[in-house]
């Protein structure tokens, strides 16, 4: 049973649709977000196992989601410590990413 609640902001849901599965054996960045998402919800906002997880300032992390060109990353938030909310509110590529 999650133990955190993880929301995706109005552009960053429009971010995931827009993505690609991959249709190779390969995971795809879908996937990638998806155990990210299970992670957080597990876990909380610190999943510190994921590549180039980091703090970007104070309850906002980031990490990579697939290494490469492009390189993809998530960036997420803490809404709410007493509801356990954590909010993504951006998945894309490292160069579009909001730091």
């Amino acid at each position: 049973m999650p133990l955190w609640t993880v929301i995706f902001s109005r552009s960053a849901g429009k971010q995931y649709v827009k993505l690609k599965r991959s249709g190779s054996r390969k995971p795809s960045v879908i996937d990638a977000i998806d155990l990210l998402v299970m992670d957080m919800q597990r876990k909380g906002p610190c999943v510190m196992e994921w590549p180039n997880y980091g703090p970007l300032e104070e309850n906002v992390f980031h990490c990579h989601l697939r290494k490469g060109r492009p390189t993809y990353v998530a960036c997420w938030r803490v809404v709410s410590e007493i509801n356990k909310e954590i909010e993504v509110f951006y998945v894309g590529t490292h160069e579009g990413a909001p730091y």
